[in-house]
């Protein structure tokens, strides 16, 4: 087994980090399709991408702390699983990963750049395939190469496999797409504290404090 404690929290920072990229990504469409711009400010955007770059700070920081247990630990077969996957057949999915997960967040240090809605939506998406490398890389690097020689082989999508993955993104989208036609995209509890009323009774409250 693996002999490292970071797993929970970087499998909550993977998720929040991945989630937030998928939202993200729906969001700048929607905003831009339903009009949506008075509702959905630059602001809710930049603070999406600040919780993508802190996340994926974190999830690098994990991908780090991974590598250098299993360079302490002096085990033989940990230390080769994750040479194999930096090094071996599949080191693109690694690398590409690690540049997606890891390296494209931290263009959000710079505000202009965490402010602009297109280079945000090129990030979401860099993130969100990123996310998917890394599940390639976990399932796929770590079965190519079983405890027997024998059982060592390189993988191969079949039909069924690219079926599935293509069905579950439209699967996805059609869910969507009808929440979206049938139901509100924005909720009336969290619009009314931005209307002009109701702006004028809080600015009112504040200043009487």
């Amino acid at each position: 087994g693996w002999h490292t404690t970071i797993f929970p929290p970087y499998f909550v920072a993977g998720a929040i980090f991945s989630g937030f990229a998928m939202v993200n990504t729906l969001l700048i469409i929607m905003r831009k399709v339903s009009n949506l711009e008075d509702y959905i400010t630059i602001q809710h955007i930049e603070l999406m991408n600040i919780v993508i770059m802190i996340t994926g700070s974190i999830v690098g920081v994990a991908y780090i702390t991974e590598l250098f247990i299993a360079w302490y630990s002096g085990v033989e077969y940990e230390q080769y699983a994750f040479l194999n996957r930096a090094t071996g057949p599949y080191w693109w999915a690694y690398w590409s990963m690690m540049t997606c997960n890891v390296f494209s967040p931290q263009f959000m240090w710079f505000k202009k750049l965490r402010t602009s809605i297109v280079f945000s939506f090129i990030i979401s998406i860099v993130v969100n395939i990123g996310m998917w490398f890394e599940r390639f890389v976990i399932i796929v690097t770590s079965l190519h190469r079983d405890y027997l020689p024998s059982s060592w082989t390189m993988f191969s999508p079949t039909f069924v496999d690219i079926g599935i993955f293509i069905g579950t993104i439209g699967f996805f989208f059609v869910l969507f797409l009808l929440y979206a036609r049938n139901f509100p995209v924005i909720a009336q509890a969290e619009v009314k504290t931005i209307l002009k009323s109701s702006g004028e009774k809080y600015k009112k409250l504040r200043e009487s404090k």
